[in-house]
């Protein structure tokens, strides 16, 4: 059993890992001075540049199919890549990607949505969330009534990333609700902002913020529908497992850099005389915060092999996802700690991090979703205990 990277693995992940040292961290000290300022971090032309630099390094879209001008990389590196990037707190992502679905499209509307987004001349939000349907997706309410040739949607949406600044949406509305939203009552619609939707921006612990997005009589064309009639659900859910493996992967690299930032602070750092790495109790949460560390690593790289393997990668995703984003919580906590009342200060970006990992355990399914999957799993015998080494 070989737990080494290929050379090709190494390779992608120290250009990335370069690219992120001399590119992005560099603008950390002026993402720290705007947020305090209550300024977005970035704004929209500065991580464009960002993109198209990283472009020219032959990254774009990561996994985005070759004949749209991707890279389709397995999920492996991809995994890797977001590693990468989450050892910066700086809002970047690459570009010449596109919502994971929008690759269902018809070819007048991958001509309108899917190739537009992917070249970074329109942003896309994805809306299934609803005041009364967080965890619960199969219970949304929003409503689209046949109208002709059209669809009348009637409702909202409520924590959707992106929302304020989306210049379209891909909403699952439910189109039958005798069926219900699991069993084919739900259908996904792609809908231009100019057809009367509106956003409310929702303030939150974090940088950034998601929006309310609310549509009253929006009438938008049949020809808008994502895939087909009473696949919103399926869709939804296939959206939705694409962040199990990335989310995690992404706390690997914010867990990894503050951990650095602690093993740092405790070799220079002295009370009473001495180093405070010298203290078993220092000592004791850098040991606990490696050993977590690699576990979810492991976890999460099981979790993207099975994807690459063709294996169903809802359980393994599921255990990556649970534990990854309790790890970085954990990790980030410690690593405030260490530094004290200096942690706790807007000067570096620990607490930024302590906001910003808590919604790991809450968005692309919470902690409870998670021990729910992995529970009934095991219950029911859709998988046994040591997965496909059982």
């Amino acid at each position: 059993m070989d737990f080494a990277l290929s050379d090709e693995e190494r390779a992608v992940r120290d250009t990335v890992r370069a690219f992120i040292t001399r590119e992005v961290m560099p603008l950390e000290a002026e993402v720290l001075r705007r947020e305090r300022a209550h300024q977005p971090g970035l704004d929209h032309s500065e991580v464009r540049e960002l993109q198209l630099k990283a472009r020219k390094f032959g990254f774009w879209g990561l996994a985005t199919p070759e004949e749209y001008g991707g890279m389709n990389l397995p999920a492996v590196l991809q995994s890797l890549i977001w590693t990468e990037l989450g050892r910066t707190f700086v809002p970047f992502r690459f570009g010449g990607e596109a919502d994971n679905i929008l690759f269902h499209a018809t070819e007048e509307q991958k001509r309108e949505f899917l190739i537009p987004t992917i070249e970074g001349e329109r942003r896309s939000c994805f809306a299934i969330t609803e005041p009364g349907a967080g965890s619960d997706a199969a219970n949304i309410r929003l409503s689209a009534r046949r109208d002709g040739d059209d669809w009348i949607l009637d409702g909202e949406k409520t924590f959707i990333t992106g929302g304020h600044d989306a210049d379209f949406a891909i909403v699952v509305a439910v189109t039958d609700r005798e069926k219900g939203a699991r069993n084919g009552g739900a259908t996904a619609f792609l809908v231009d902002r100019s057809m009367g939707w509106r956003s409310e921006f929702i303030q939150t612990m974090g940088e950034g913020g998601p929006a309310s997005l609310i549509f009253d009589g929006v009438r938008v064309p049949h020809r808008n529908i994502l895939g087909e009639i009473g696949q919103g659900f399926t869709l939804g859910m296939e959206w939705i497992g694409k962040g199990r493996y990335t989310i995690p992967s992404h706390a690997i690299g914010i867990a990894e850099r503050v951990l650095q930032m602690a093993i740092e602070y405790a070799n220079t750092r002295e009370t009473f005389g001495a180093k405070i790495g010298t203290n078993q109790a220092i000592q004791w949460m850098i040991a606990d915060s490696e050993t977590e560390l690699e576990a979810a690593r492991w976890l999460v790289l099981r979790s993207a092999w099975t994807v690459d393997a063709g294996l169903d990668p809802r359980h393994a995703s599921s255990m990556g996802k649970l534990y990854g984003a309790g790890m970085v919580n954990r990790v980030v906590d410690r690593v405030l700690q260490i530094h004290g009342g200096m942690g706790y200060t807007r000067e570096l970006p620990i607490e930024r991090w302590y906001r910003q990992v808590r919604l790991y355990r809450i968005f692309e399914g919470t902690d409870e979703m998670q021990r729910l999957i992995i529970s009934r799993d095991l219950l029911r015998g859709y998988t046994k205990i040591g997965g496909h080494l059982a």
